[in-house]
């Protein structure tokens, strides 16, 4: 009986020393609208039809703004996420109706960053859901984390204005559920 008391005052002052010495750590929240995009880094995809379609060449890192369009929507996914799963076809079509309107296309661009997932599960995904535009994988939630450890899937429209800089117009958790709404709502919020 001893022992236990003995282990527990001892344990008590361990916690209470770690509760009072640890620096609080700062929260990471979501972009908010308003706001500017977390420095968000990625590698350029290897295939040509996906430079091609961000405006991008060659080899090494982007930033999200450098993508060539005045509008970006990236989707925060997981390939374990069963709602993402059940949305993959409604963001394909998303893509689709963006390609297709002569209005939006080359103006409006959509990627995905796998949460979590390695190269070979963002392949996985890729081909199992048949995505045609950029998906990127994010091993070891290093973007995750920039955008404050969201659920997925959680979605970001970027503004990106004639100088340069460019503005968080959309961030969501969240299915879109319909993609005409969902376009309609870019559209509008975004002011193209």
């Amino acid at each position: 009986m001893k022992k236990v008391l003995l282990y527990s005052i001892l344990a008590g002052f361990l916690i209470s020393q770690f509760i009072f010495t640890c620096p609080a750590v700062a929260e990471v929240k979501p972009p908010e609208v308003g706001s500017i995009l977390p420095e968000i880094i990625l590698n350029v995809p290897k295939e040509p039809e996906h430079q091609k379609y961000l405006g991008l060449t060659g080899e090494g890192t982007f930033k999200i703004p450098e993508i060539k369009g005045k509008v970006v929507i990236y989707e925060i996914y997981s390939m374990y996420c069963p709602f993402c799963q059940k949305e993959a076809p409604i963001v394909n079509q998303l893509f689709q109706k963006i390609e297709s309107n002569e209005r939006l296309k080359g103006k409006v661009k959509l990627i995905g960053i796998g949460a979590g997932n390695s190269v070979f599960e963002v392949d996985f995904f890729r081909k199992n859901y048949d995505v045609k535009f950029p998906l990127f994988p994010d091993t070891d939630f290093s973007i995750h984390k920039i955008m404050g450890e969201v659920r997925t899937p959680y979605f970001v429209g970027i503004k990106i204005n004639a100088d340069g800089t460019h503005t968080v117009f959309y961030s969501k958790l969240g299915t879109i559920n319909n993609a005409d709404e969902f376009l309609s709502l870019i559209v509008k919020l975004s002011g193209l």
